[in-house]
């Protein structure tokens, strides 16, 4: 399914469609180049759940937590990792557990799309704007957003 994305205003509510949707578990898994809206449809997703104010990348701590939304969530950017193993050595398991992972660049981490709970969305310049490819794993076929 491609979703176009021609300004911010959409990624805002393509991120609170998503958003609503969530469930303790599940993976989003963003990927697409330098650029390409990763951050900006993250934010758009934890503000949607309620966080207020800033919204850091997560490029230089690789993960950022927000326990106090109504589905804990971690956000996390792999970019750095230089192999997947490094996703364990942070104790990546450990901060999902009971929460939602927002991935950026997840296949620095080994990826997610093998899992059912993921909804793996490749993100990607069209003009001014995005279009957002969107595969959903087993467990979001009822929940597309």
């Amino acid at each position: 399914m491609t979703v176009l994305l021609p300004d911010l205003a959409a990624m805002q509510e393509f991120g609170a469609r998503i958003a609503a949707r969530l469930e303790p578990g599940d993976v989003v898994a963003l990927s697409g180049g330098l650029g390409a809206g990763k951050t900006t449809l993250a934010r758009a997703i934890i503000a949607a759940l309620g966080h207020e104010g800033e919204v850091p990348s997560p490029t230089f701590t690789i993960v950022e937590t927000y326990d106090h939304l109504p589905v804990p969530l971690v956000h996390a950017d792999f970019y750095r990792l230089e192999h997947p193993s490094e996703a364990e050595e942070i104790g990546l398991d450990d901060y999902r557990e009971g929460a939602v992972l927002i991935a950026e660049w997840p296949d620095h981490a080994g990826g997610f799309e093998h899992e059912p709970t993921c909804l793996a969305i490749a993100l990607e310049t069209v003009g001014e704007g995005r279009q957002a490819i969107v595969k959903p794993g087993e467990a979001w076929q009822s929940r597309i957003p």
